[in-house]
């Protein structure tokens, strides 16, 4: 799948619970660390950049991409407060989503130009990360035409269910933000909004689909190792 320019590495950090914000400045802080190196004079050195895989979950709450709507937000800022629900306008592509407990959150702060440069191809590998994942526990996802994530029974409108939800930003080849992927997630949260913008489908949980509670660093582990697969890489902690 990956032009063979040497096997790169990723690191891979879990961050555990953090603040949405907080991981939000982490990530910045590694992409501009990683520009900085890419931006070297001609008459500098040059110095490798480095690849990360973040794990994390966040405390309850809805973040919006750049491109998203705020009609899609169904409740009010008073009644975010009262549930205790953060609100994060973000940087990222696509539109409004949940983050909370139970949701596996993956940030990955990768030179593209380590891999290939096209952003498409790299979200496609996001996907077939998820996939892979997801088929571990006999579980089918699928990719939706013209919509970013990973789904289950995209071509069943009766059905169609996202599971996995996806938003990047890239600077320099260098991105950062990434996948939310529903493991053990409440999903009541969802009742409040227009997830992704999209109102004719629903959501899905891979507890819900498996009918049990899903060890989450046996899903990290397994995703992991599929990363490394697809984007042919080596991981290491």
């Amino acid at each position: 799948m990956i032009m063979d320019k040497g096997k790169q590495q990723i690191v891979v950090k879990d961050l555990g619970v953090i603040d949405y914000q907080a991981a939000w400045d982490y990530q910045e802080q590694l992409l501009k660390e990683n520009v900085q190196l890419k931006s070297r004079s001609a008459d500098q050195a040059p110095k490798p950049t480095t690849n990360y895989l973040l794990f994390c979950e966040h405390p309850p709450v809805y973040t919006i991409g750049k491109s998203g709507h705020m009609e899609n937000l169904l409740i009010s800022e008073q009644e975010l407060q009262e549930r205790g629900i953060g609100f994060v306008p973000t940087n990222r592509g696509g539109d409004i989503t949940f983050h909370g407990p139970g949701q596996l959150v993956g940030y990955p702060i990768m030179d593209l130009e380590n891999f290939f440069t096209d952003i498409g191809k790299y979200l496609r590998c996001l996907e077939e990360v998820i996939i892979r994942t997801l088929a571990e526990y006999g579980v089918t996802g699928d990719r939706s035409a013209g919509e970013t994530g990973v789904w289950l029974d995209p071509h069943d409108k009766t059905k169609a269910r996202k599971i996995c939800a996806m938003g990047v930003r890239c600077s320099r080849w260098v991105t950062m933000h990434g996948f939310a992927l529903n493991v053990n997630t409440l999903m009541d949260y969802f009742n409040n909004i227009i997830a992704c913008g999209i109102a004719d489908k629903k959501v899905a949980s891979l507890d819900t689909e498996v009918g049990h509670t899903v060890n989450l660093d046996e899903v990290k582990a397994k995703l992991s190792r599929h990363f490394g697969e697809v984007f042919e890489a080596e991981m290491v902690s």
